[in-house]
């Protein structure tokens, strides 16, 4: 054992940087300093300047403008230049409500800046200065070599103000999520600070595979707790801002969940936990192409579906118009079919609407349920986003429907992926499950109008 370990060690020895200093020179004239200014509302009357009842009051009142006056407030980031012509990235909280944006160069001069465009999705945004034969970076592949978890990176930018600056460390982590739908985060232990935000993360080719954007931290500071937006995601948003000054996403018209292990039995032909389950299909590009709530999306353009946070970024990079092959599970076999895609930010505010025909009945239990189908005294008392289904009453305690998470005022709209009004049709599908040996059944559920489906045990 020991003969290995001097064997490997100075081969380790060999991999270490002996000096960051020629990557930070090269790519250095690029990274930018950005200060913004904002005009805000002024709250500090005379009572935020001495005590109140203080002798100073009316002196300080006499040279105060008043309470709600316009200051100027200003804050600083990073960013980078990507285009010899002046196109600059940094992060939409950098400038967002910005009435003034002065980019900084390495070289010390200032040129102030316009807003191309946004993403607040992604919280990145494109500006752009007048100017000509400017250094710059490239975007490298945030998903290849150099980007690995253990690969060498450093930092750039201005943190705490202190201007331009250099940190190193490695990629900690990969595809971290932090908060938004198209989240995809390198975390690193190079520094990150305040003021960073916006900045490059090179690799050791002097290429760019994420945009310094937050920090993990119990002060403010860094612990080595960093996040960049992968570089595959900024680029394909900066192309978009370019191209169009605003971001146009791909849309499949569907509301999903991932498929828990719970579900694998109570799904016909599913062999493991995998896809994204479709829960709702309303008007819209998945419907015109034939999807079903109950389907199960294997495949996206070619590419498997593993769980519904790929398929939203799959989705999501996809252009807008194009035909793609989506292939779904229903009902125990593999269902190709073609969907062209429309455009999120156009389409989905307005595509989930909520009307269906009442159907009324008397409570019965079923499966540690107490059921009703809905009436509108129901329908009011749970405050009900539609008025077909079967409304949960109560849940039988030490049921598997009580240990799942089913709760009164849940409404159940399907059963066995068929849509269920009834409670006699809800009873017939839990006996198609019993006879075709199956354990569990599927079903969906309406909690606040939010679909999800629970697998339920049938034979208790």
């Amino acid at each position: 054992m020991a003969l290995v370990l001097s064997q490997l060690t100075p081969a380790a020895a060999q991999d270490r940087p002996v000096s960051f200093a020629e990557l930070a020179e090269r790519v250095s004239p690029a990274v930018v300093n950005i200060t913004t200014t904002t005009m805000v509302a002024d709250r500090m009357g005379p009572q935020g300047m001495v005590p109140e009842g203080s002798p100073f009051e009316d002196f300080f009142r006499d040279f105060d403008n008043g309470p709600g006056q316009p200051r100027r407030s200003s804050a600083l980031g990073s960013g980078f230049v990507i285009s010899a012509d002046g196109y600059v990235v940094t992060n939409n909280h950098v400038i967002e409500d910005a009435d003034e944006i002065l980019i900084e160069f390495f070289s010390g001069d200032e040129m102030p800046a316009e807003v191309i465009g946004t993403d607040p999705n992604t919280d990145i945004a494109l500006l752009k200065v007048d100017a000509e034969n400017l250094d710059f970076v490239n975007f490298g592949d945030s998903d290849g070599m150099g980007s690995r978890v253990g690969d060498w990176v450093i930092a750039m930018g201005n943190p705490l103000g202190q201007g331009f600056s250099v940190s190193a460390g490695i990629v900690s982590a990969r595809n971290r999520e932090l908060s938004g739908t198209y989240d995809d985060y390198i975390q690193t232990d190079a520094a990150i600070n305040r003021g960073n935000s916006g900045g490059p993360l090179f690799n050791m080719e002097g290429e760019v595979i994420g945009v310094n954007t937050a920090i993990l931290s119990p002060n403010g500071g860094s612990i080595g707790i960093g996040f960049s937006m992968a570089s595959n995601v900024v680029k394909n948003v900066v192309d978009q801002l370019q191209e169009y000054g605003e971001t146009r996403r791909g849309w499949l018209g569907v509301r999903i969940q991932n498929v828990g292990d719970d579900m694998v039995e109570a799904i016909e032909g599913l062999d493991m936990a995998r896809g994204a389950l479709v829960t709702e299909v309303p008007d819209g590009p998945a419907k015109d192409g034939g999807l079903l709530a109950g389907d199960v999306i294997l495949s996206f353009d070619g590419m498997d579906v593993p769980d519904t946070r790929e398929l939203v970024r799959m989705v999501g990079n996809a252009p807008v118009g194009k035909t793609v092959d989506v292939i779904v599970l229903r009902a125990g076999d593999e269902v190709g079919l073609a969907v062209t895609l429309g455009r999120r930010e156009t389409m989905e505010p307005v595509a989930f609407p909520d009307t269906v025909e009442p159907d009324p009945a008397e409570p019965q239990e079923v499966l540690g349920l107490m059921l009703s189908e809905v009436t509108p005294e129901l329908a009011e008392r749970f405050q009900l986003a539609q008025d077909s289904g079967l409304v949960v009453l109560d849940v039988m305690p030490e049921s598997d429907a009580s240990i799942k998470g089913i709760m009164p005022g849940d409404l159940i709209t399907e059963a066995g992926q068929q849509k269920v009004t009834s409670i006699a049709e809800f009873e017939e599908r839990v006996q198609e499950a019993r006879d075709g040996g199956r354990k569990s059944i599927l079903l969906l559920i309406r909690r606040q109008g939010q679909p999800q489906f629970m697998a339920l045990l049938v034979n208790e």
